[in-house]
This record gives C-alpha cells, structure tokens and sequence, in this order.
C-alpha cells in the first residue's frame, strides 16, 4: 500500500490535471464553470473521490454530477494516460458545499461589523495593539 505522502500526491495530481481536462478538453456544457475543489484517493487506490463546486452554487450540482458521471469514462481514461500508475482508481462524484458556506459565513461576518458600526460599537483591539502598561 502507498504511504500517505504518495496518495496524498496521487490525489493532487489528479485534482490538477482534471481542472485541466475540464477545461480545456470537455466540451460538456454542464460542466461550464465546474471547479474541482478536492480530491481524495482511498489506500488500496480502488476510488478517487472526487469533490467538485460550481460558481451557481447548489442550484446545479445535480446537474454538474450527472455530467461528470457521463465523462467518467472519458476522463478516467485521459487521467490514466498522463498519470502512471498499475491500475487507475474509479472515479465518484460528490458536490462540495464548502465555497458556498464561506460565501454565507463572509456574508454574516460583514452584516455583524456593519450593525455594531452602526450601533457605534468598537471592534475589540488585539493585544499586539494596546500598550504594555
């Protein structure tokens, strides 16, 4: 079995060079805008899970799954040609929240500073900033 440093590199490479395929390669038009956010190799290298968000956000992921479910084989066989190894782990599709929740937290985080400036509240300083008594 490969060590977490080589799957960890495995699971890069791929992400990489399946940005790259989504791009320049995959004329799919439900793949437009599609980013892959993550990639994560099991141990026996059987599975590359793969997690993937759009711009749209949640509105299309089924859609966006469905597509990159239909390039799988595509895909799997263009990856396997630019990265070698023996066998050439499945490909599976999730969609990941996670840009779209960070959008919401910034947006939230922006709402509250504007409230307590408008209710004149200070922010708190760090302690870097106050003098040493």
């Amino acid at each position: 079995m490969p060590s977490q440093i080589r799957l960890q590199k495995i699971a890069d490479r791929i992400r990489e060079d399946l940005s790259e395929l989504l791009i320049f390669q995959v004329d799919d038009p439900r793949l437009g805008g599609v980013m892959v956010t993550d990639v994560k190799v099991d141990r026996e290298l059987y599975y590359a899970n793969i997690y993937v968000s759009a711009i749209e956000g949640k509105e299309r992921s089924s859609e966006i799954i469905a597509g990159l479910e239909s390039a799988s084989s595509f895909l799997r066989r263009s990856l396997s040609q630019t990265i070698e190894l023996r066998t050439f782990p499945r490909l599976r599709f999730f969609w990941d929240p996670t840009p779209e929740n960070a959008d919401r937290v910034e947006f939230l985080l922006k709402q509250i500073q504007k409230e307590r400036e408008e209710n004149g509240e200070t922010t708190p300083q760090s302690g870097a900033d106050h003098e040493e008594q």
